[in-house]
């Protein structure tokens, strides 16, 4: 595999050989110095261009300028490609680096607060990147509503008799499919859960693939045991630590907060679930 720096010297060859190319950016985790580097992260990079039509779906010029990736993927000219004018490559090559390479055109960038480096700025500021503010908590946990708070409860508890009515019926893709869902409210509870301990100025990465680094071993141990494989009775117990985890997460998130827990919809789900499992 290919070192970062190796990387790093082919997009300036590219970029400072093509003058159509006035800027390159950095982004994603490594533009972020708080997140661990490892060989598996992406390349995210923004080529700055005068002129989007050469850059436009051309593969050619990627394998003339990157080599022949194993697989690369255009998502504007897929279903549901967004279709805005803008064009991004996600390569894979055989040295196992992957290189997601986006086009701005026209518009000067818009600061997000996302965590981006700029690598090469042709025109000194006075082109595509103004002064950019790059703010760390653009990621960071954020602070519940009481109505995010109160529809995270609801849908947890609700969507528990779908995952149930699957196990009873033998639907085993929608089961887990709703569990999943089911697992996206317990998963934001454990944000809200770490945010609280951190004064909302940490993040746990997309789909909280950073869990690990911020509960204790014990519940990380006890999460993991909230993915089962395809047997209804692993499912089933999935479902009990689920229903176990949950409720002390939630009370401490509203006692921070203030919010209101309703007992009576874990009470309702719980009487359901015994229900259905008895039949």
């Amino acid at each position: 595999m290919r070192t970062e720096q190796e990387v790093m010297d082919l997009l300036f060859d590219i970029a400072n050989a093509d003058e159509r190319i006035r800027g390159v950016m950095l982004a994603g985790s490594r533009a972020d110095s708080s997140i661990p580097k490892d060989q598996y992260q992406d390349y995210d990079i923004a080529f700055a261009v005068t002129d989007m039509k050469p850059f436009y779906n051309n593969s050619a010029w990627i394998e003339e300028k990157f080599g022949k990736p194993l697989i690369m993927q255009m998502p504007e000219t897929l279903r549901g490609g967004a279709m805005d004018g803008n064009f991004i490559y996600l390569m894979l090559f055989p040295d196992g680096v992957r290189i997601d390479l986006s086009f701005m055109f026209d518009d000067l960038y818009i600061d997000d607060g996302e965590s981006v480096v700029v690598l090469l700025d042709k025109d000194n500021g006075n082109g595509f990147f103004p002064p950019i503010t790059i703010d760390k908590n653009h990621w960071n946990i954020k602070p519940p509503t009481a109505h995010d708070y109160r529809s995270n409860c609801s849908n947890f508890w609700w969507c528990l008799n779908n995952v149930a009515k699957g196990i009873m019926r033998d639907e085993l893709p929608y089961v887990m499919n709703m569990l999943n869902w089911v697992r996206s409210n317990l998963n934001e509870m454990i944000n809200w859960h770490i945010g609280i301990q951190h004064n909302f100025g940490v993040s746990t990465g997309k789909d909280g693939k950073y869990f690990k680094n911020f509960l204790s071993k014990e519940m990380y141990a006890q999460y993991a045991a909230t993915y089962p494989d395809s047997k209804y009775e692993n499912i089933w117990k999935a479902i009990d630590i689920m229903c176990e985890m949950f409720p002390p997460l939630a009370k401490s998130v509203a006692e921070h907060f203030g919010f209101i827990y309703h007992q009576d919809e874990e009470d309702g789900m719980r009487e359901y679930l015994s229900f259905v499992r008895g039949a």
